[in-house]
């Protein structure tokens, strides 16, 4: 697959119309909210153009298609078999978290959360009333481990366990062994685990392990997931929620109906469909152009000795870069990139404190484009010195 950049001016994408907001200017090269420049698979692409040809886009329901879809794809896959009154639809990922804290804990009940992390994961917790348990990751040798005495000790203590897998900002795809250690823990002290994978189909050398798949948390776990990021259709707001245990799924779905966030979109659900159907040759040749990104970045960084960083990542086309060489405070790194390298990326600072010194960079687009902020990046450096 020969990855080109769509042009997206004129489709009120977050990532360039948002821009001039978050980075205070319009020049920039934008390469921050997870979403890719790539067009969605034909298969995507023509079921829409399909259904939009239909003049009435009126309330939709979720047909048995729909359902069959999401577990076929998932044996294939990652070989679960999930039965079809686990799947709850819903509107997407982050506010499924926010159920799902709502469900499982009470207000001033304490939740467990591993740094840095995707912004929403703390936040959404810290709106519920909920008190943070940050077990921050472990950065060592250019990648992360899980600091499990810390996590242990924090287990006492918490209703909740919210899990990102793969993680999101630094791109590790947990192993088993260490995934069953963390089980094992929550289970001992009663710890309920909430699993945000919406990055599991982008991993690239290692395997995927579902949470739900471990029989032994399977009754006392929650799996979020969605199309979104694996076939670039984040806008259409199609994800679900797979909850074996009957208990904890009309919990949740009491807090679903609650908010009354609860129709589905019929594009949302074409686009399900179409993508989990039809689409796994293109991700396939999606995941080979995105690791071919992942090693450009990381190779201009080494020839050009570039004070940076790149933590290799396992998943996601998301690249987390320590920039920590230059020796510049939070506030300074920001400018630099935005002022200096004219890149918006994501501050590595809004992921946590342990993110401090570090810049989270979307390699969701093409080679060209990646070679033009690696070249300003540099200039930027040069300037600098």
């Amino acid at each position: 697959m020969r990855v080109e950049a769509v042009q997206r001016e004129g489709t009120y994408t977050v990532k360039l119309d948002e821009a001039v907001k978050k980075f205070g200017s319009d020049d920039l090269l934008p390469l921050w909210v997870a979403d890719m420049d790539i067009a969605s698979p034909l298969c995507v692409q023509e079921a829409l153009q399909k259904r939009a040809a239909h003049p009435v886009y009126g309330y939709t329901v979720y047909p048995d298609r729909y359902f069959d879809a999401i577990q076929v794809w998932y044996l294939k896959r990652f070989g679960w078999r999930i039965e079809r009154e686990w799947i709850v639809p819903a509107y997407g990922v982050v506010p499924s978290l926010n159920f799902a804290i709502h469900a499982y804990s009470r207000e001033g009940d304490s939740i467990i959360v591993q740094t840095p992390l995707y912004p929403p994961f703390s936040g959404s917790v810290r709106r519920q009333g909920r008190q943070v348990l940050d077990n921050q990751l472990i950065y060592q040798n250019g990648s992360y481990a899980i600091d499990f005495a810390d996590f242990e000790a924090k287990a006492k203590e918490a209703k909740l366990f919210l899990l990102c897998s793969p993680h999101n900002p630094t791109g590790r795809v947990w192993e088993r062994e260490e995934l069953e250690k963390m089980i094992d823990i929550c289970l001992e002290n009663e710890v309920v685990i909430v699993s945000d994978e919406i990055h599991a189909d982008i991993v690239y050398k290692k395997m995927h392990h579902v949470l739900g798949s471990f029989a032994k948390v399977a009754q006392h776990s929650v799996v979020l997931n969605a199309p979104s990021k694996t076939f670039n259709i984040a806008g259409l707001n199609s994800s679900y929620a797979i909850i074996p245990n009957r208990k904890l799924r009309h919990a949740y779905i009491h807090e679903q109906n609650r908010s009354g966030i609860t129709n589905g979109t019929p594009f949302g659900i074409e686009a399900l469909m179409a993508a989990y159907e039809g689409g796994e040759g293109w991700l396939d040749e999606l995941k080979v152009a995105l690791w071919e990104n992942v090693v450009f970045v990381k190779s201009f960084i080494t020839a050009h000795d570039l004070p940076f960083r790149v933590v290799e990542p396992e998943a996601t086309f998301l690249v987390w870069i320590d920039c920590r060489g230059l020796g510049l405070s939070s506030e300074e790194l920001a400018a630099f990139f935005i002022n200096k390298a004219k890149l918006g990326l994501n501050e590595g600072v809004s992921f946590g404190k342990a993110g401090e010194g570090f810049m989270r960079l979307n390699i969701g687009t093409s080679k060209e484009v990646l070679h033009k902020a690696m070249q300003q990046l540099l200039r930027a450096y040069e300037e600098l010195k």
